[in-house]
């Protein structure tokens, strides 16, 4: 069964369509097709489980929306039933008409945000069918028809699929290049950070849920499988916000296909919170993020914060840091000038970084990390609670300009990963570790006290 070609050809017939115009388009368009194949597996699964314990499963979907009916009718050979499937007009009708709208309506329906039904009708209002002809949209299902997700490895074979058309739209340029942090800086961050079954794991810039998605995958393979453990990571363990539509749905369905069935994901504007109405419970063990930056947001947006500022990303690291509980720990994309601005907002921040947490780690990014990006960018590391003393400096320089073609790999950040393990040392000499020719520590009392400007100065070079 191959997957990429499968993708390969739904991308195709995608190309050949007026409605679809973009890759954001083409993914957007796969997403909810995808998520209503899934959907079928997974209500077959629990009807399964439920006939062999003896009890009824309740579908959640009527008989005449479920997958098998409307996309998929097959005769006796199994093969799909020309005489009763709708194609050509009357299916792009009966999707815009009666699908989308019946879907939709789920948001109104559900107990509470935390149900799959909820997730059905959120994604259903928010998406709309761009396929134009019908005969593509046939074919698209078809194609999407062959996609198993029933075993671990058929789903994490489909993940690393859909990761990779993530990161195509984020290379396609436009606004899809906030979608997407490369993956092996994601992986270093959450090596430095290690979260712990039983810690809720948060981003209130989820984007495409990369940081959640990679969290899982590490806090799985290293915890103890009991019923009581996947559960925790299934349901209490991660959290995210994302404001974009797309974005939302491309998160949404990234973790499901990593296996959170649903997930714990909210549509809004994250900005749009009072920090000062965060209260304890609201508040998270680990953040990891890269919020968007550059933005500008309005003056009644500025409000909820204690420093008043247009800058999007001063925002959410306000929003981080008052999100965090006590001992809490968060690593935080940002762009380097939050470490050396002079205006009164960027000081203020620092000023709060510093009194208020232990900023233990800054790493230094090269240009070109970001592909399609011109803008450096540096990953403050910190702990909340007690104020900071040192501060370790890593310039990460891989020996290569990156780019499209030679992007960031997991090899390049090795060496950070080893080093910041020393961080933690007692003793001297795995502590001298820490000065190399591409890293350094710097006393918080040198600091000049007007400005607490802390960019990257090497003393080693």
């Amino acid at each position: 069964m191959n997957f990429e070609q499968t993708f390969k050809n739904i991308d195709d017939v995608l190309w050949k369509d007026a409605g679809a115009d973009s890759e954001l388009d083409y993914i957007g368009q796969t997403s909810w097709i995808l998520f209503l194949r899934y959907l079928d597996e997974l209500e077959k699964d629990k009807a399964d489980e439920a006939e062999l314990t003896g009890k009824k499963y309740t579908f959640i979907l009527d008989e005449k929306y479920r997958w098998p009916n409307w996309a998929m009718p097959k005769d006796e050979n199994g093969k799909l039933d020309h005489h009763i499937a709708k194609t050509g007009p009357d299916l792009v009708q009966f999707v815009d008409q009666e699908l989308f709208p019946y879907l939709a309506g789920f948001k109104l329906k559900a107990d509470n945000s935390q149900t799959i039904e909820y997730k059905v009708g959120e994604i259903f209002s928010e998406l709309k069918n761009k396929v134009q002809s019908g005969y593509n949209l046939r074919e698209v299902i078809e194609h999407v028809d062959t996609l198993e997700f029933r075993s671990q490895k058929e789903k994490h074979e489909l993940s690393h699929l859909y990761e990779t058309k993530i990161k195509n739209m984020g290379n396609a340029g436009r606004n899809g290049g906030q979608y997407y942090t490369p993956r092996p800086l994601i992986r270093a961050m959450i090596q430095v950070i290690d979260p712990q079954v039983g810690e809720k794991v948060y981003d209130g810039a989820a984007g495409s849920c990369g940081f959640l998605c990679e969290a899982y995958d590490y806090m799985y393979e290293r915890m103890n499988r009991t019923t009581h453990n996947l559960k925790t990571l299934q349901e209490n363990t991660f959290y995210g916000k994302e404001k974009k539509n797309l974005a939302y749905v491309i998160g949404i369905m990234n973790m499901i296909l990593h296996g959170i069935e649903a997930p714990n994901i909210i549509h809004t504007n994250t900005l749009g919170e009072n920090i000062r109405d965060i209260q304890e419970k609201n508040r998270y063990h680990v953040i990891l993020a890269n919020p968007p930056f550059g933005g500008k947001e309005r003056p009644e947006v500025q409000q909820n914060f204690d420093i008043k500022t247009g800058e999007t990303a001063f925002l959410f690291m306000q929003h981080f840091i008052k999100s965090l509980k006590s001992g809490g720990r968060a690593a935080i994309v940002i762009k380097n000038t939050v470490l050396s601005n002079t205006d009164n907002a960027s000081v203020a921040l620092r000023k709060l970084l510093l009194e208020g947490s232990n900023l233990h780690t800054i790493l230094d990014l090269p240009g070109g990390t970001f592909t399609g990006a011109g803008v450096k960018t540096v990953v403050l590391f910190f702990q909340k609670g007690e104020p900071t003393k040192k501060i370790w400096y890593y310039q990460l320089d891989p020996g290569r300009n990156m780019g499209k073609t030679n992007p960031l790999n997991d090899k390049d950040m090795a060496e950070f990963v080893s080093l910041s393990q020393s961080l933690r040392a007692e003793s001297r000499s795995e502590r001298a570790k820490l000065e190399t020719e591409k890293s350094w520590l710097l006393n918080v009392n040198d600091l000049e006290e007007t400005t607490f400007d802390l960019s990257p100065k090497n003393p080693n070079t």
